[in-house]
């Protein structure tokens, strides 16, 4: 519906009343042309954002339980203990001989007289949980001079062993030891205690403890539950590692994808730019062990069917810190990056990269079709560098996508600038959009991609890499509630709104993901997220279900819809809160009137089923009719599945992990026109099967 028609409507109904009139007096008629199949869906339209930030790699998602493993932190005791139970002996840090440049320190036990055991306690994140009877990898590189074997257990909070291994073998030379240790009873602060029980002098590095249960059983392998949480949204894609740290505070911090594949002894540890980014939210011992690396990734992303799209640097540190620049004479090193990482993903056995893959164990391609170049750049500088990867990715690789950026803000300077670029010629397949704002702000621009407000109308432009011109990827964006940014159901149902947009026009924005996905709590640098975590809990929050209820349903065709009811004047919502994200201020607000109702519809080919999606995002509930033309017959039942609750400030905790989810109901259908009063601050999706 036009703004002038609800400008009509709403001035016609006021001038009946007169007074104020309450959207949700008002009736609201929805139909559906079933019999007029528009577009195809995007297969790729949902999926999710990996960043670490928030502990989401060390510390979460990597199944890793020691931290600084490599004693690498600045602070190289991070996380570990002296254990001296009666003995003489000292613990420093080494680099001589180390076990390679790459990870060149390490820590000696020099022992006088080892008592009952004299060593190291490494104490996890916070506390390692162990499970009873559960299997748990030890793996150590160590070399010494002492005749007896080092014994590594698992101890609870109170010193209580719950099991233990002899790691025999050790030689004057680097050797990596590795033992089963079987875990007697449970804990949720456990330590791995590793000791000497002989005179002498030992080096230990790459202190390593690992459930064998990780996701999929895999060796250096993920956390399984957190794993299938995210497996469990049905993600069609994953973009990675980052976000921010793909820049780098500094050049020099950049994320490079190559020191994170091969062994995880030889794996180049860097510092997490999240460390000091947000000044209030200090992490010093954030670090990136890698463990968690490029190989990883690509794994898991295919063990839970989704497409990889990885993101590279593109020259540029971030611009919110040191805002470093590689001189355009010497951006080929990045470049090649950006190629051998194509390489890495999908060449040959034969080829260099394809080798270092078959070795880590998949000599199959990874099938990568998508790359990013940048995170969310803007400026004249990032349009200096991007052609330079996008001409050489398109001279090698023509069947790669190309992933572009649009930069932090939406309608400021610098997005505008973006599009003009893409309007005139600048190569891309997807432009990536970023969205943190408030719950407001998603109403308003749910018809922002809609034909006729749509960037680089495809008859007018067409893209230099053929086809159309670029797609949209709404590839980062929340509702901001209130000050504290709290995970609530408002949010949730605005961002359910502003999806129905994406849905509705997902012939042009063929992508979109929350961003960021997880949090460790006490740890967090950024909220909102969509999944929270701790040590052995994980919970979804509203939006988590807002996601999987869109992904769950994706439908093949959009089908068209038409909302008849008077729209809701801005001036009844509330205040809109300051912008906390972005390169500029927001823009003024464009539109009067936001519609009583938001929503989008598709047809399921394979099910056989029409999808209604319906959001309600105000406080009054909507008695709606639904009129299904053109459809035929349809089965007398059909699913509902409402995600809604009390009071819209409610949100999940690991306490109340179940307080905002949604619940199925069924739905009797008499005919093709039926009624459905759909809840305050509700999602629904209907599932109409046809006979």
């Amino acid at each position: 519906m036009s703004t002038g028609l609800y400008r009509i409507l709403w001035t016609a109904v006021a001038a009946l009343s007169g007074a104020a009139v309450i959207a949700a007096e008002i009736p609201v008629k929805l139909s559906v042309e079933v019999g007029r199949p528009g577009h195809a869906v995007s297969p790729l339209l949902h999926g999710v954002f990996f960043e670490d930030i928030n502990y989401a790699a060390d510390g979460g998602l990597y199944a890793e339980l020691v931290q600084n493993r490599s004693f690498e932190h600045a602070d190289s005791f991070v996380a570990w203990g002296i254990v001296n139970r009666g003995g003489d002996g000292q613990v420093t840090i080494e680099t001589s001989d180390a076990l390679n440049s790459k990870n060149p320190h390490y820590a000696r036990l020099t022992v006088r007289d080892p008592g009952k055991g004299f060593g190291l306690a490494n104490y996890g994140f916070g506390g390692m949980p162990i499970t009873a009877g559960e299997d748990y990898i030890i793996s150590v590189r160590v070399r010494g001079t002492a005749n007896s074997p080092l014994i590594a257990s698992l101890e609870d909070e109170t010193g209580r062993t719950l099991g233990t291994a002899k790691l025999e073998g050790i030689e004057t030379r680097w050797k990596k030891l590795e033992l089963l240790i079987n875990a007697s009873g449970p804990a949720t602060d456990a330590r791995l205690v590793v000791l000497a029980t002989a005179p002498g002098r030992t080096d230990l590095d790459v202190i390593s403890l690992f459930p064998k249960n990780t996701f999929k059983q895999r060796r250096n392998g993920l956390r399984a539950d957190l794993a299938q949480k995210i497996a469990d949204l049905k993600p069609a894609f994953m973009r990675f590692p980052g976000g921010c740290i793909v820049e780098g505070k500094d050049l020099a911090n950049r994320y490079q994808w190559k020191d994170t594949i091969g062994d995880i002894a030889e794996r180049r540890q860097n510092w997490n730019r999240w460390q000091d980014a947000i000044e209030s939210r200090p992490a010093p011992q954030y670090y990136q062990t890698y463990g968690l690396g490029f190989f990883e990734y690509f794994q898991f992303i295919e063990d839970i069917g989704a497409e990889p799209l990885p993101i590279v640097n593109v020259g540029m540190s971030c611009q919110y810190q040191s805002k470093e620049l590689a001189p355009l004479d010497k951006l080929d090193s990045y470049v090649q990056d950006a190629l051998d990482l194509i390489e890495f993903a999908n060449g040959p056995i034969t080829s260099k990269w394809g080798a270092r893959r078959t070795a880590m164990g998949h000599p199959a391609s990874f099938n990568l079709k998508y790359i990013g170049i940048g995170n969310e750049q803007w400026g004249e500088e990032y349009f200096e560098r991007y052609p330079v990867f996008a001409k050489a990715i398109r001279a090698r690789y023509p069947d790669i996508h190309l992933v572009s950026g649009a930069g932090p803000g939406v309608d400021d300077k610098s997005w505008q600038l973006a599009w003009r670029k893409f309007s005139s010629g600048m190569p891309a397949h997807v432009v990536d959009e970023h969205y943190y704002r408030p719950p407001q702000w998603f109403l308003e621009n749910a018809n922002r991609y809609d034909p006729q407000y749509r960037n680089c109308p495809i008859e007018k432009t067409a893209s230099p890499v053929g086809g159309s011109c670029p797609k949209v990827f709404a590839g980062e964006f929340a509702a901001h509630d209130t000050g504290d940014r709290k995970p609530s159901l408002r949010a949730a149902i605005a961002e359910a709104a502003f999806m129905t947009g994406l849905l509705r026009n997902s012939d042009h924005v063929v992508m979109s993901s929350y961003a960021p996905l997880l949090a460790r709590a006490g740890a967090t640098q950024w909220t909102p997220d969509l999944i929270w975590f701790d040590n052995t809990r994980v919970y979804g929050t509203a939006s988590y279900y807002v996601q999987a209820l869109y992904s769950h349903n994706r439908p093949d065709v959009v089908l068209p819809v038409k909302v008849e009811g008077a729209p809701v004047s801005m001036d009844l919502l509330p205040p809109r809160t300051v912008a906390t994200y972005g390169a500029e201020p927001l823009p003024p607000f464009k539109p009067e009137f936001i519609p009583t109702l938001y929503a989008a519809a598709g047809q399921d080919k394979r099910a056989r089923e029409t999808v209604l999606f319906l959001a309600n995002p105000f406080a009054e509930p909507r008695a709606v009719t639904i009129e299904l033309r053109g459809a035929g017959a349809f089965a007398p039942q059909a699913r509902a599945f409402v995600l809604t609750s009390g009071n819209p400030d409610d949100a999940n905790s690991f306490e109340s992990p179940s307080n905002v989810t949604p619940r199925e109901e069924r739905l009797a259908l008499s005919s093709a026109t039926f009624e459905r009063t759909l809840a305050p601050y509700s999602f629904t999706v209907l599932r109409i099967p046809q006979q």
